[in-house]
Formats: structure tokens, sequence, C-alpha cells
């Protein structure tokens, strides 16, 4: 977990090298007895094509990052050699997985409970938004593999009830999203709490875009890069997403889309000046950081706009091709097409502006029925992979935002001091007082908004130059490894 300070790219990133030659594929039956057990328990007759290619890798304790498809099979390309690699006979955490909700958490706690239920390692789920009773208990019983959300292992942490001085092996799944999700803070200082020895750590990811390749040299050590959404071992590219939506819905479904999404930086392309204007105004009555970009627009004015997007400062840019066109914004998480271009050449344009700078990046179009067809010639011509995607709902949303809002806020409890604990304990009986009430539950739903608006929603800041701090016991700042700013307020990092 040493720290390095280049940022990583095409080169440093192959695992295919004088140094480490691409890996052979495992198959079920290279691995041991107990595992086989546990993969016919899951109704696994063979490996996925995700875990026999990374499998190996794992197994070679190199720090890797590996892009794989969401749903492609990844948890149990890293819990299986996990479960292999941890000694049951040490009553102690060995294996740490930080993952950025707690459904996903109880997920991988649940497969790695099939997968190795010949074993006897124990695995338990850790995060927030329930009581610490269960986890207590689950952590003082000795849990060899945990599985949790940044925020929750880190009270963890502070409650001394979790030990992290036995770990060998750290994952990160679905990096993307836990960098943007404003778990960057919390991470940084779990990593106060690693051991002295190096271990070996391994990002999953669906994209890599190049805000977090620039992180992983605080997270790893000279890591490999495999891309298993594809059949190539390469720096990923870019991943095409279509949503098919009602027409008439097609507004909402974006910004369900985008809250679902949580972009780091996005460009939204329309086919007219009109619509730009109209999907400008719903952004940004929906809280959201947004300007539009137009033909129309003054050259003082664009620029204005440009270099507000190009400094982090203004997270979603709406645009016509015409506007667009010639402008260079390197590092785009997401290019969203709320309408199929007419010309379909500029889909291309459009989709090579994000997975730029050696990362990857994400392209997500929105279609009617009507214009489906459209789409699917342009994809047919083109030979782009697209994969289609179900718009997520009203509770989709409402589940997405509530976790958010769990983590921020256990992030800002932990921040306070005895005295301030001692001042907020003064509105516990209203707040008891408002909850019960239904007329009254409405203030409360007013404070929780704006709260996520005004923090989650804030516009992209860069990490600042961080600066040690003074660290509990148990680990170690300096020699490679910086500890993190408890102060770091910077959203979506």
């Amino acid at each position: 977990m040493n720290s390095i300070d280049e940022t990583p790219n095409q080169e440093n990133l192959s695992p295919v090298d004088k140094h480490s030659p691409t890996l052979p594929e495992a198959s079920l039956a290279d691995l041991p007895e107990h595992l086989q057990q546990g993969a016919i328990r899951a109704g696994w007759p063979q490996l996925m094509p995700v875990q026999a290619k990374a499998i190996p890798y794992l197994y070679s304790r190199r720090d890797m990052m590996i892009q794989s498809r969401t749903g492609s099979g990844k948890t149990g390309a890293y819990v299986l050699p996990l479960l292999d690699m941890i000694n049951p006979l040490e009553k102690n955490t060995q294996a740490l997985v930080l993952v950025p909700t707690r459904e996903l958490a109880t997920q991988v706690a649940h497969e790695a409970g099939i997968l190795g239920s010949a074993t006897q390692v124990h695995t338990t789920a850790i995060y927030g938004g329930v009581g610490y009773r269960q986890q207590l208990d689950a952590l003082a019983q000795g849990a060899h593999l945990v599985v949790g959300t940044p925020g929750r292992i880190l009270d963890h942490l502070l409650k001394r009830s979790l030990n992290l001085k036995n770990l060998k092996f750290l994952v990160f799944d679905e990096a993307d999203r836990m960098l943007s999700m404003g778990f960057y803070p919390d991470m940084r200082r779990i990593q106060s709490y690693l051991p002295e020895t190096d271990i070996s750590t391994y990002m999953f990811s669906a994209t890599f875009p190049a805000a977090v390749l620039r992180l992983t040299g605080q997270f790893m050590r000279q890591p490999g890069m495999l891309n298993l959404s594809t059949d190539h071992v390469h720096v990923a590219e870019t991943e095409h997403i279509y949503y098919q939506v009602q027409g008439m819905d097609k507004d909402r479904s974006l910004v369900r889309i985008i809250e679902a999404e949580n972009p780091l930086s996005a460009i939204i392309f329309c086919n007219t000046k009109d619509r730009v204007a109209y999907i400008t105004a719903v952004l940004q009555r929906f809280g959201y950081d947004a300007d539009d970009l137009t033909s129309d627009l003054a050259q003082n004015a664009r620029e204005k706009v440009l270099e507000r997007v190009r400094q982090g400062k203004l997270r979603f840019l709406v645009a016509t091709d015409v506007a667009a066109r010639g402008i260079d914004l390197p590092e785009l998480s997401h290019v969203f097409q709320y309408e199929p271009p007419e010309d379909p050449e500029a889909y291309i344009h459009r989709a090579g502006r994000t997975g730029r700078a050696g990362g990857s990046g994400t392209a997500i179009t929105l279609v009617n029925v009507l214009e489906r067809p459209l789409l699917m010639r342009i994809a047919r011509q083109f030979n782009v992979p697209l994969q289609e995607k179900a718009v997520p709902n009203d509770e989709d949303v409402q589940k997405i935002v509530s976790e958010r809002v769990i983590a921020l806020l256990e992030a800002r409890l932990r921040d306070r001091d005895r005295l301030q604990i001692e001042r907020m304990a003064r509105f516990a009986p209203l707040v008891h007082s408002l909850g019960e009430s239904e007329d009254e539950s409405s203030l409360l739903t007013m404070l929780l908004d704006d709260f996520y608006q005004t923090t989650f929603h804030a516009p992209i800041v860069p990490p600042a130059e961080e600066k040690n701090i003074s660290r509990p016991s148990g680990g170690r700042s300096g020699s490679g490894r910086r500890s993190a700013n408890r102060r770091h307020g910077g959203p979506r990092y």
C-alpha cells in the first residue's frame, strides 16, 4: 500500500511485461476441492470468463486494477482466491473488501458465505444505517473476511472493534463508484490503520476514468491493469449504454439516470439549441451544477463556461454538436446523448469525448421507441457494443440517495467533538417529535434535501494537497504512505 507519485498510464498498467508475463486462465478444476464444492453450491458448473482470467493474477499477489462489467461475475473472481489464501487458524481480519453500498456489502458477504461453506473462513458485512450490536458481535468472534462500506469500517476502526494489523489483502469493489460517492476522505483515513507490512491490493471497476486513475497511486503499489470487459488485456476504453425511455418522461428519466450514475463530470448532447436550453433549466432546477453551450453564445461567455469545466468547477455541460466542435475537455467521465444524433458519425465524435487521458469512460444514450431503431443502425454501422439498462425508478433513486445521505451524515458526525455532540443533543426530543408527525415530518425531509443538495451536489473540487495529521495508534504515516486529512471536504472523490 505504499503510494507512488507517478500517474498510472498505459505503459505501467499493462500486466504483460518482462517481469509479469501473461498468466494462463484458471479452471474450476484448478481450485482446491473445498472451493470447488462452494462453487457447486453456488450453481457454477464452471468459472465465468472474468473469473478464469482474473483469478491467477490475484494468486500472484501483485497489486492489480481489473476492469470488468457489472454482473460479469467479478465478485467470485476475488472471493474465491481470497477464501483460499486466508488462514482460518488465525483468528483475525486478513482480508478487507470496501464497497460503496450496504446492498453490495450484503451481496458480497452472502456470496462469500456460499463459496466458503466448505472452509472455516468467517465473513461478515459491515455497513451504516443499522445498529452496531450485531456487527460488534461478529467482529468480536473473529471475522477473517470483512466486507463493508468505508464510513462504517472507519467507525469500527475508531471504536477499536476492528483491527487491521494482520491484514494481507485489500479489495476495492466498484472503485469508480466509491471514489465518486464522497468516500475518498474515509478511504484515506482507513489507510492510516493498515499494517506496516506490504499488503496485496486489488481494484475492481466497470470503468477507470482519468480521475480514478490519478488516485490509484495513493492506494496501490505499481499496479498492473487487466481489462476483462473485452477479449484484450489493455487499458480500458469507453462503455456504451443505452436506456429506452418513455417519450414524455425523458427529462425525468435523465435526472434519475444521472442520480444513479453520479458522473464526476459530463457533457450532455442535444440536437437543437432549444433542447439544450430546456435540459439545462431542468438540471438546474433539480439542483445540479449545469450550464449550456450553444453556437449563439458569445466567445467571451463561451470561454468562461469551458474554463469552469476544465477547472472542475462545472459538473454538467449541455451542448449541441456544433457548439462542442473543436473543444478539448480531456477528463469527462461520462457523455450523455439526450437523443441519438441526426448524423450517425456524430455518435462516434460524441462518445469519443470520454475515455481519454489514458482512462476509460461511459457513453449513455436515451432513446424513445421511435429513436431506438436509429441507434441500433448506428451501433451496427460502427460496431459499437451497446448494452441496454433499465431506467431507475423513483424507489431505486430513493434508496440510492438515502444511502448517500446516511454516509455523509455519519462522516460529519465522526468529526464532531464532545461539546458539539452535547449541543446537538438539545434537538433530540424535537427530532423524535417531528418524526412521529406525518405533517411535520416534511420539515425533516426538507432539511435532508437541502443537506444533500449542498453537500453531495456541490461543484467538484479536486483534492487539495494533503497534510499529515496526528494519527491513531496502530498504523504509520509517511514512508511512502500519506495519512488522510480529516477535514478534507471534497465530495465525489
